[in-house]
């Protein structure tokens, strides 16, 4: 009967020690997929925001194929170009 106890007791601590190797390898699993899910949100708010701005590019886009008169403006704002006629004057900010 001695032997029969020790048994059990070697087995029990065995089922006990996987079980916390268990549960420690479940809670570092939960925690990591926890971090990705973090990872998950910040990349698809980074994507929402991306879409929104390839949209805005889209619509400048539309407009410069379309709309000569946006060109022409885009043109003197950004290049600081003028028509043959006229004089540009430049202000410090």
């Amino acid at each position: 009967m001695g032997l029969r106890h020790v048994i059990t007791a070697i087995y029990t601590t065995l089922f006990a020690g996987a079980l916390v190797l268990a549960g420690v390898f479940f809670w570092q699993t939960r925690l990591e997929y926890k971090r990705h899910r973090e990872i998950e949100a910040q990349t698809r708010q980074r994507l929402a925001e991306a879409e929104t701005r390839l949209a805005e590019q889209e619509k400048i886009l539309e407009r410069l194929r379309r709309d000569p008169v946006f060109v022409e403006m885009e043109i003197r704002r950004r290049l600081g170009y003028a028509r043959q006629d006229e004089t540009i004057f430049r202000f410090p900010e």
